[in-house]
């Protein structure tokens, strides 16, 4: 029996990053389908949401991110560029979003084709593990070549298609909010979210008592 589940993923969230590639490993050893729903990040949702907040609310975060790559030494570093355009002296947000919404987009285009966790997985590590200028170039490509998926045939549906890819987004985020979350990374297995890269032993806990097996 393989069991299923949605990884509700921002692509600008460090947290999302730090979970999605021990996500992948959960499914490449255990019969469990972990199904991408990509979201757009609270900057694009919420554009007040970085002023509202306490302010030792980024200086934290920055601490423990660093510390949660370097606990389970996974590749870590500020992107180059932000997938948000920012002003970092007021803090507000651009109202073109390029970047973000390219590589949103392209999740879930992948996510149609049932690739978008290793798609996630691949482009999540060069956003978030150093790559220079990753949206340039082959980058994302190779990311998309690295899901088994055609760069030429996802960026042309990004071009294309990019109302009805915004509608399936806002879709996602719909039903995150439905199954009792809003913020990314959520798991949600037979109707329950665990929220946070920190809750992955516990979906693991889950899915063991709901017979997840070696595959």
């Amino acid at each position: 029996m393989t069991l299923t589940a949605e990884l509700y993923f921002s692509f600008r969230s460090p947290y999302s990053y730090l979970s999605i590639g021990r996500y992948r490993a959960m499914v490449e050893e255990y019969a469990v389908d972990i199904a991408l729903r990509p979201v757009y990040p609270l900057a694009i949702r919420q554009p007040d949401f970085f002023e509202r907040n306490h302010p030792n609310w980024l200086g934290y975060t920055m601490r423990d991110m660093i510390r949660v790559a370097q606990f389970h030494a996974i590749p870590f570093g500020a992107p180059r560029p932000d997938p948000i355009i920012q002003n970092v002296m007021t803090r507000e947000i651009a109202a073109d979003q390029p970047y973000i919404r390219r590589v949103t987009r392209m999740g879930q285009a992948a996510a149609r084709r049932g690739k978008g966790l290793v798609f996630a997985a691949e482009a999540g590590r060069m956003i978030w593990g150093g790559q220079e200028n990753w949206h340039e170039g082959g980058h994302l490509a190779g990311a998309l070549s690295a899901a088994d998926l055609d760069p030429a045939e996802i960026e042309a549906e990004v071009e294309s298609d990019a109302e009805t890819l915004d509608a399936e987004i806002a879709a996602n985020q719909d039903a995150l909010e439905a199954a009792g979350h809003w913020g990314v990374p959520t798991l949600v297995f037979e109707g329950e979210p665990f929220f946070g890269q920190d809750r992955i032993d516990m979906v693991k806990w889950r899915m063991e008592q709901k017979g997840l097996a070696k595959r």
